[in-house]
């Protein structure tokens, strides 16, 4: 199965307008951004678990990174709410299950194989740093070999620099509205922009919350 699978092309989609698909196992949902495989893929997909579902234990071959966007998402080694980023580095296994269900934002198969450390970070709890403009506010996450993931706070009616992503960059808003010369994008809304990409971004009177990567966009086919 192959889904937006050239990342040498933009891809922009609403998740709330994508239907949910079933995963093989009852209460666990899944709606694709892109894919490569099959059950075992390199994926970047919303997940939804029903409340008290459950997945059977799995081994994380390439990695996996997760942002818990609602609810409250569990395994053995503790309890995630809403806000929290967890990466899963390859080889380490887990059960997951959600006692009141939760929504996630999970991409599979994407670590360097180098990059072994685990992280479970409450975004809720973690210090804002200052952006390079005023009104913009920057949470790291996660760096490693060029590869960077953050969230990132845009006041209402600030404006960045244009400038050009040569490693490519992914964005998922999670509030508000974000916009640049090529558009705007409400709450959920995932942009996927390919290597040297460029855009002037900015928000009007909403402002915007965004889940940014930069760096990872090599073409993988």
């Amino acid at each position: 199965m192959n889904i937006n699978s050239d990342f040498s092309q933009k891809v922009v989609l609403n998740t709330s307008d994508l239907d949910w698909d079933s995963s093989p196992v009852p209460g666990v949902e899944r709606k694709y951004l892109d894919r490569i495989g099959d059950e075992l893929a390199r994926a970047s997909s919303i997940v939804k678990y029903s409340p008290e579902s459950s997945f059977t234990e799995h081994i994380h071959v390439g990695g996996e990174e997760i942002f818990v966007l609602e609810g409250t998402f569990s395994d053995e080694g503790g309890d995630y709410p809403s806000g929290t980023y967890i990466r899963n580095p390859p080889s380490s296994k887990h059960t997951p299950y959600s006692q009141e269900g939760c929504v996630l934002f999970v991409k599979l198969r994407q670590f360097n194989v180098q990059d072994t450390s685990t992280v479970k970070i409450n975004t809720a709890t973690t210090a804002w740093h200052p952006g390079l403009v005023p009104g913009l506010s920057v949470m790291p996450l996660h760096e490693f070999d060029g590869v960077g993931t953050a969230l990132v706070h845009w006041a209402p009616n600030t404006m960045f620099n244009p400038h050009v992503h040569p490693g490519g960059e992914e964005i998922l808003v999670l509030k508000g509205v974000f916009h640049d010369e090529h558009g705007s994008y409400p709450t959920g809304t995932w942009i996927r922009s390919p290597r040297y990409s460029k855009h002037a971004p900015f928000t009007k009177s909403e402002g915007a919350l965004i889940y940014v990567k930069t760096g990872h966009l090599h073409n993988p086919l």
